[in-house]
């Protein structure tokens, strides 16, 4: 019971890796506390999860809705000792794309300004709203979601690895800013995970994941949710300011 008791909040937490790692924290005893945008799959998995989980349906784009999540978790736990900013999008799109000299499609700005809105703006909103009671209560752990290709870039993700390797930037700035009050800030950088979205690609893009994964597999959701258990508790107690990658040793691109 690493958790045992800790108010654990966990953006994007309807599906995906988001959903395994409220559960997983719910195993080791956590009070776990989901947000998303989902409401009604939000709903349900608080339900299965039980041991008295709670959903809020939040956008974390927005500064408001956020500070109103944040207030009325504190109102109703007391505090707040884990914060995993997982919440992100994809909108996936080619910088540019040419053909016989001619620009014929390009990433639009919609397209960039959503995804810097979910994935980096709401992660900077989750974090500022949450710093101020972790400080009071004398503590707290911060983890964010980044992805290897935040570290190693990725062919028509100009917009998503922007957001990841400024994911990884925040924390390194949080954990300096927040370590006087006993605040750890790290980074969890999956590589390919069998999530709903991944695991409905065509099965020849799935075994070429696997066969450039040096451990032969897709990472499973367990895996990252394990990944954010051992940062979340004491076992980590020294650690902050670190990118964990749990990625079966791939470097994308090679």
């Amino acid at each position: 019971m690493r958790l045992k008791d800790k108010v654990s909040l966990i953006t994007g937490g309807a599906a995906g890796i988001g959903r395994t790692t409220a559960e997983r924290f719910a195993e080791e005893g956590a009070r776990v506390v989901i947000c998303d945008v989902d409401q009604n799959t939000g709903e349900s998995v608080a339900k299965d999860i039980g041991h008295d989980a709670q959903f809020y349906r939040v956008d974390v784009a927005d500064q408001a809705s956020v500070v109103e999540w944040i207030k009325n978790v504190t109102a109703h736990s007391g505090r707040i000792d884990v914060l995993v900013n997982n919440a992100g999008i994809v909108r996936d799109g080619l910088l540019v794309k040419m053909k016989a000299g001619e620009l014929v499609k390009q990433m639009s700005e919609d397209e960039f300004d959503l995804v810097v809105a979910v994935n980096l703006k709401g992660v900077f909103n989750c974090t500022q709203a949450v710093a101020p009671i972790m400080i009071r209560q004398g503590g707290g752990v911060i983890l964010n979601a980044t992805s290897i290709v935040g570290i190693d870039g990725n062919l028509g993700q100009t917009n998503y690895v922007a957001t990841k390797a400024g994911v990884i930037g925040m924390t390194k700035v949080w954990a300096r800013e927040l370590g006087r009050y006993n605040i750890r800030v790290n980074a969890v950088a999956p590589g390919f995970t069998a999530t709903e979205i991944l695991t409905s690609m065509p099965d020849n893009v799935l075994a070429g994941m696997k066969a450039r994964t040096p451990l032969g597999r897709l990472g499973q959701p367990r895996d990252i949710a394990n990944a954010y258990l051992f940062l979340a508790s004491e076992e980590a107690s020294f650690i902050t300011g670190a990118v964990l990658r749990v990625d079966g040793g791939i470097v994308v691109g090679t």
